[in-house]
């Protein structure tokens, strides 16, 4: 009960201070709230771009080896030319893995570059055009809304026909069905079978609207397999409970007996999964969160002062009260913590202000600017645990002044 009193007490001490001097707590708060704010606020930025890249990133495939002529972690003591000679995954090794490997539920190629598509007289230029083969729908399922995906006969045979993703089937052929429609991609007619739902870019600006897919065979008579520019890829997608470390080290030894590379010898091919992007994400997150901290804590570390002139004024102000409470038997640790809640209380209201900012301004971007940004309770936390921090060791010091005065003098003072 004597706590709960205590509690009141100086929380009726903190608005009182709050109403009698509102200009002055005003501006002494507002340090705790620029700072809570500006540290909140990044932290908040950061965590949705870290999320919505992170979301981006597992739609490539968190279980998903990608076998290519290029890693994407490049190893800087290794020249880059090795890297240049080294020759693309080809239809051939593709077929191979497909056979051999135990650890796969699926394995597909695909053979990109850019294309200009034609219908009539409408075009569309830096098209992604991609060459697939059947497999592929299994590893990145693409969601169809009209029409179907490519069969595996029209795949083996290289049938002229493709899916087309949702800018290219509205900027082409407007409010008319796409569905059996003949477009030119380097002079070759394909016939539209399927078009995708609109998916609309993600943070990693991945995106299946502007792009078309065809079978791989079909592609190779536009796209070079064989050329160094070619971005021949082979995907292979684990079973369910094999985990990835597994499935490299089989594909490692199968690429290596089919490339027929001597045991010394380095390997001239790359396995890249998604943990090689988001490592190189966490130490770039690291790197912002650490600037926003340092930002932050300069405008908290104002406000902390502010805070510590308003209360060393409140104990002078009330020393009289003070004194009083002293001689009707109040104990030292009694006026220390009325003084040291006040002080909590005083940084509470301006990390609450803060943080009420933060609120509005992740409704305002999200709605405003199209990019999801939400106030997590791991921030609001932080927020509001760095205010009861700052309040305390701002407020210590005036607390334990006014504990240790002498009620007589206490109660003559002015």
């Amino acid at each position: 009960m004597l706590y709960l009193r205590l509690l009141k007490e100086s929380l009726l001490f903190a608005i009182d201070s709050l109403v009698v001097n509102k200009l002055r707590t005003t501006l002494s708060l507002l340090g705790i709230t620029i700072g809570i704010f500006s540290m909140v606020s990044v932290f908040t930025m950061v965590d949705s771009l870290e999320n919505n890249i992170r979301s981006s990133i597992s739609s490539l495939g968190n279980n998903v080896i990608y076998v290519s002529k290029m890693p994407w972690d490049f190893d800087p003591n290794q020249p880059w030319w090795d890297y240049i000679r080294r020759p693309h995954p080809n239809l051939n090794e593709f077929k191979r893995l497909s056979k051999k490997t135990q650890n796969a539920s699926a394995v597909a190629m695909v053979l990109g570059g850019n294309v200009t598509i034609k219908y009539k007289n409408n075009s569309m230029s830096n098209i992604e055009g991609n060459g697939v083969t059947n497999e592929y729908n299994q590893i990145w399922d693409l969601l169809i809304e009209k029409g179907r995906y490519i069969t595996e006969l029209e795949s083996n045979n290289g049938r002229p026909v493709g899916v087309i993703g949702a800018d290219i089937a509205k900027n082409l052929f407007g409010n008319d069905n796409p569905i059996g429609k003949k477009i030119k991609i380097k002079g070759r007619k394909l016939e539209v079978i399927g078009v995708l739902e609109k998916q609309g870019e993600s943070m990693m600006g991945n995106s299946n609207d502007r792009k078309i897919f065809m079978p791989l065979q079909f592609s190779r008579n536009f796209f070079n397999m064989r050329s160094r520019s070619s971005g021949a890829v082979i995907m292979v997608k684990s079973k369910e409970g094999v985990p990835l470390e597994a499935l490299t080290d089989e594909l490692t030894g199968l690429m290596r007996s089919l490339r027929k590379l001597k045991p010394k010898v380095k390997n001239n091919f790359a396995l890249n999964e998604l943990s090689m992007i988001s490592q190189g994400f966490d130490q770039i997150f690291g790197v912002i969160n650490i600037a926003g901290f340092v930002i932050g804590i300069f405008s908290i570390l104002v406000g902390g002062f502010s805070i510590a002139n308003i209360m060393f004024v409140s104990v002078k102000e009330r020393t009289s009260m003070i004194g009083i409470q002293k001689s009707l038997g109040a104990k030292n640790f009694f006026i220390l913590f009325q003084f040291l809640f006040e002080s909590i209380f005083l940084c509470l209201i301006g990390g609450a202000v803060g943080l009420f900012l933060i609120f509005i301004m992740t409704l305002i971007m999200t709605h405003a600017a199209d990019f999801p940004v939400s106030l997590g309770i791991n921030n609001i936390m932080l927020g509001l645990g760095l205010s009861a921090s700052i309040g305390i060791i701002s407020g210590i010091i005036p607390s334990f002044r006014a504990s240790r005065l002498d009620p007589v003098e206490a109660i003559r003072a002015n």
